[in-house]
């Protein structure tokens, strides 16, 4: 099934707000087309987890996350996965494995995350993380307790099954 028809409704910087009428005579679905994004599951040489904390102000607090953000346009996922490492942490991979693409909200979002496995990493010398990243290394039991309170971004914790499910990770 397809919209009968599809107009932006809102557009900003960030993303459109579309109108899909999906049935003549009934109010439009709106959903929002926003870019895809990509996680990275960055594992060091001694199996810690390589994470992020950063103030978030959507949800008005400060986050335990992956190394991860937007895929630019014109950009393929694994640019970006490897472009948003150095970054977010000031290391890069001497391999990305890409795991997929999901599909984050599928009631109201229209992009994709594409989630990848780093290792062999390296640490770029005078590379600093973006203002305002602090950068943690996890044990992965620690990361399996974190799961249960601070590190409760769903796409994230979905990129680290998928890590697991791989056979890339260990959770237990």
């Amino acid at each position: 099934m397809k919209p009968l028809n599809t107009e932006v409704a809102f557009h900003t910087p960030f993303f459109d707000l579309l109108a899909k009428t999906m049935k003549a005579g009934e109010e439009p679905w709106y959903s929002l087309r926003i870019p895809d994004y990509c996680a990275i599951v960055a594992i060091t040489a001694d199996q810690r987890v390589l994470l992020v904390r950063q103030y978030r102000p959507a949800v008005e607090r400060y986050t335990l996350e992956l190394p991860a953000g937007l895929v630019d346009p014109g950009e393929i996922p694994d640019s970006s996965a490897r472009r948003e490492l150095l970054e977010e942490t000031g290391y890069e991979a001497g391999e990305m494995e890409a795991l997929g693409a999901m599909l984050p909200d599928t009631g109201r979002l229209g992009n994709r995350c594409w989630s990848f496995v780093a290792t062999r990493l390296r640490h770029v010398p005078g590379c600093a993380p973006e203002e305002g990243m602090e950068v943690m290394e996890y044990a992965v039991a620690e990361l399996v307790r974190a799961i249960q309170d601070e590190f409760d971004h769903s796409i994230h914790v979905a990129s680290v099954l998928a890590a697991a499910l791989r056979g890339r990770l260990k959770l237990i």
